[in-house]
């Protein structure tokens, strides 16, 4: 895995995923002349993922406005997806990525410490995709206070 920088086309993954309609397989090409919002979460129904979840659903119509399109990802599985998605109306779709293939690829499943125990987990990181498939912002580290918001204003620009 290279690293994925800013300008690099986006890795294209197929999943399983979870939608207001059920479950479905979500494709990254099936976006392609759309922009798009790959956000990567550690785990559903905590405080902060959730927090950055309904910020994404509080502003999808300004999203949709702006011809974007979210897909949320982590290693959770497609029923724990849908008891989150569920439990607080997410309107876009939550890939379930049990085996980390995808955050590997994007180079968001790092080492990580709590508490004194050192363990590998998804680091909250953000991209934005262009209508040609590159990658146009990458926000790593992510705080989910306001970040729905940063986000939004950076796609107005494109």
């Amino acid at each position: 895995m290279s690293e994925i920088v800013v300008g690099a086309a986006a890795p294209l993954f197929t999943a399983p995923a979870v939608t207001r309609e059920g479950e479905v397989t979500v494709s990254l090409s099936e976006y392609l002349g759309k922009n798009v919002v790959v956000y990567f979460y550690p785990k559903d129904d905590t405080p902060g993922c959730t927090t950055q979840a309904c910020g994404f659903r509080d502003h999808r119509p300004d999203y949709e406005a702006v011809g974007a399109v979210i897909l949320g990802v982590s290693p959770d599985d497609t029923k724990s997806h849908q008891k989150f998605s569920e439990k607080f109306t997410l309107p876009f779709p939550l890939v379930a990525d049990p085996d980390h293939a995808i955050a590997e690829e994007y180079g968001v499943w790092k080492e990580k410490t709590n508490y004194g125990k050192t363990y590998m987990g998804i680091e909250r990181t953000t991209f934005v995709i262009d209508k040609e498939g590159k990658i146009v912002k990458i926000y790593p580290r992510v705080k989910v206070d306001q970040h729905a918001e940063k986000v939004l204003e950076f796609l107005k620009t494109l």
